[in-house]
């Protein structure tokens, strides 16, 4: 299977972008677009509209730059696409299979594309589609692919020539619940036992929160956020309160205490002091006895109590206009 970077190419960006802009016309996709993202896997997001796949496209070399530049691993998107395309493996969204073909001819053929020669290209199609969990399958026409099935071929095929950056659009497109968790389990497995770095463009925000470890938020061509995921999902200042009762009387109550609550279906949400010295955690331990006594006073049974995490669907949400 591909193999981890070497330690030399570590000080190489990933992908680099410097007022980056793409024009159609008068519609502007890329607004002066700069952003670094890091190795690892990093999840592209943004609402219909917002530029991901216009930055795909640039990245790719299929689209040239109104202004700016890009980098990808060093080499600019314009004078270097034969470099790139030797480093990215690209599973695009939409079906790209030819029906009458096996999955171990198409994949073989791609990897001779990408200059193998014949018998390395079909051990590496052995090999890629062993990963991907299509060994078994690999003679049979892909016409009778489910859509799981079909998803695992485009995930070899841009694995075939063992790239050092994946970039996969939805890649969970059409699947069900286990498949989608069974795509996840692969993207994970290549990126972190392998060792290549995979972007990934997802309006799945909670799919994207599972296997992602950066998270990179355009919005109109532009920059919104660039973070480690942890930085934005960690512990809020709200505190989750799950209640077995009548939680409306239990948000009620806890208000009527002079704490700031909002209601989430069987849960109340309360607001807690801010700060980190003695003082401020003094007041954090008296909103949990006012939490607990209340839930005595009115009859309801505590079930969860912990700080609520940052989910993307809030950064998304409050990103955007």
């Amino acid at each position: 299977m591909p193999r981890p970077p070497d330690i030399e190419d570590d000080p190489i960006a990933l992908i680099e972008t410097q007022a980056l802009t793409r024009q159609f016309g008068a519609v502007t996709a890329l607004d002066g677009l700069t952003v670094a993202i890091e190795p690892g896997i990093t999840g592209l997001v943004g609402s219909n509209g917002a530029g991901k796949s216009t930055l795909v496209k640039i990245l790719l070399g299929l689209l040239e730059p109104s202004g700016g530049t890009a980098r990808v691993m060093g080499h600019d998107v314009v004078h270097d696409r034969p470099a790139i395309r030797g480093l990215v493996g690209y599973m695009p969204e939409h079906d790209c299979l030819p029906p009458e073909m096996t999955a171990a001819e198409f994949v073989s053929f791609m990897a001779r594309c990408s200059g193998l020669p014949a018998t390395a290209a079909r051990e590496r199609a052995a090999e890629v589609l062993r990963h991907v969990g299509l060994f078994e399958e690999r003679y049979r026409p892909m016409r009778g692919y489910s859509t799981g099935m079909a998803q695992r071929v485009k995930l070899a095929q841009a694995l075939v020539h063992d790239p050092r950056i994946l970039v996969l659009d939805e890649p969970t497109n059409g699947l069900d619940p286990a498949g989608r968790d069974e795509m996840l389990g692969l993207i994970q497995r290549t990126g972190r036992e392998f060792g290549i770095s995979v972007l990934v463009s997802s309006h799945l925000l909670g799919e994207l929160e599972r296997v992602c470890e950066h998270v990179v938020l355009i919005d109109a061509g532009r920059l919104v956020r660039a973070e480690r995921l942890g930085a934005l999902t960690g512990e809020t200042s709200t505190l989750l309160v799950e209640v077995d009762g009548d939680v409306e009387r239990y948000g009620a109550a806890l208000a009527a205490q002079g704490l700031v609550v909002q209601r989430d279906r069987l849960r109340v949400l309360v607001e807690l002091p801010s700060g980190d010295d003695a003082a401020s955690r003094a007041r954090v331990r008296a909103v949990h006895d006012v939490v607990r006594d209340v839930a005595v006073a009115t009859g309801v049974g505590l079930l969860r109590i912990e700080r609520r995490r940052g989910h993307l669907e809030d950064l998304f949400a409050g990103a955007l206009p």
